[in-house]
């Protein structure tokens, strides 16, 4: 493995489109919502564990999600779990990261993935992986995955690929030329509706936007003093601090100077050395209910039954989730979403679960944290 390598798995989230099942005592990363052994989490460490050495990976979250980091990956080093007082988006995020891994090794490249994505061909995801991870050394340039879409999807984002051939640079005219996999990006484009999707996916030229992240430490230190220099500021100014019993205390001061803005808004929609690596590897987003209902295990009619101590009805395209020791009827249903917790019910159609989250926030105003 190259001891240049490093991973930054963003954990952080509080997963509030699965709820009930994801509650903010224990958000989707730290749970096996596919069924299959491991949690979402526990799946993106030894992903990217088989390509970078361990020592390498880096983990941030939620100061309250620490001990629940350490109970699902006792291997991860003391020092790599990167604890937020609050949240910042995942710009300040990233840019904790970058500190660390620059004092550590200023040669180092980097990916930066979520932590809760599925990924079916890992063998193909990988070896891209380590191509952009080997491209970061050779060009000042950010890097992202595009993957091929196969519908017109609006609940992603959008990259759309550069078809020009004559560049105006000729750096990049050669490294592309060198480099034929990658593209340049020309835009970036936030979810769209049904239609403007549908003119996407005919284009040919716009590939769904991954959240996956490959850099090396001089670019995205660069790129971070152009477009956002006042968190970049606030990191380098204590560096004398990081990995130092002071570190904590440091974090906490800063972070709440810290700008509320992604990387993408902050950075990759404003640089013009953006490059995209597109593929097909079985990728999905795991952000909704919906978005698992394919990975899913189901019955003949479609329904997914987390249990055996559940019928179903007359029901069909359900997804239907309670305690293994509960028995469960359902009965004349269709395309819902049935997830029953030890104190909330959740009964919602699949069509109209981007309400959750407000349904999330009416629960709180009305009854307490309690149930989130």
């Amino acid at each position: 493995m190259n001891k240049n390598h490093y991973c930054v798995i963003m954990a952080g989230g509080v997963g509030s489109r699965f709820w009930p099942f994801s509650r903010e005592s224990r958000p989707k990363q730290f749970l096996d919502i596919l069924n299959t052994g491991q949690t979402l989490l526990q799946q993106t460490f030894n992903r990217f564990a088989r390509i970078i050495p361990t020592e390498n990976i880096l983990v941030v979250t939620n100061a309250q999600y620490e001990l629940l980091v350490k109970e699902q990956l006792p291997q991860l080093l003391p020092e790599n779990l990167l604890l937020e007082p609050f949240r910042r988006n995942t710009a300040p995020c990233i840019a904790y990261a970058l500190s660390k891994i620059s004092l550590q090794n200023p040669s180092a490249s980097m990916v930066v993935a979520p932590s809760d994505h599925r990924i079916v061909d890992e063998d193909a995801f990988l070896s891209i992986a380590q191509e952009i991870l080997e491209a970061t050394t050779k060009i000042n340039g950010l890097f992202t995955v595009g993957i091929r879409p196969s519908r017109p999807e609006t609940g992603y984002g959008y990259i759309q690929i550069d078809t020009e051939k004559n560049h105006k640079r000729e750096d990049i005219k050669a490294f592309l030329e060198a480099n034929p996999n990658l593209k340049k990006v020309k835009t970036f484009t936030e979810k769209p509706d049904y239609e403007m999707a549908k003119v996407f996916v005919e284009s040919g030229e716009f590939f769904w936007n991954s959240g996956l992240f490959f850099w090396s430490v001089e670019s995205i230190s660069e790129a971070f003093q152009k477009y956002l220099p006042d968190i970049f500021t606030l990191f380098e100014e204590g560096k004398t601090i990081l990995n130092t019993p002071q570190e904590p205390n440091f974090i906490n001061e800063i972070y709440p100077r810290c700008k509320n803005i992604s990387i993408d808004y902050g950075i990759m929609e404003m640089a013009d050395n953006v490059f995209v690596r597109c593929g097909d590897f079985g990728w999905s987003d795991l952000g909704t209910w919906g978005s698992i209902f394919e990975h899913l295990q189901k019955d003949e009619n479609g329904n997914h039954l987390s249990h055996p101590k559940i019928l179903a009805y007359n029901a069909s395209h359900n997804i239907i989730r309670s305690e293994p020791n509960k028995c469960v009827v359902v009965e004349g249903l269709d395309d819902y979403i049935v997830v029953d917790t030890n104190n909330v019910l959740l009964i919602c159609s699949l069509k109209n679960e981007q309400m959750i989250r407000q349904y999330v926030n009416d629960v709180k105003l009305n009854f307490g944290e309690d149930y989130i």
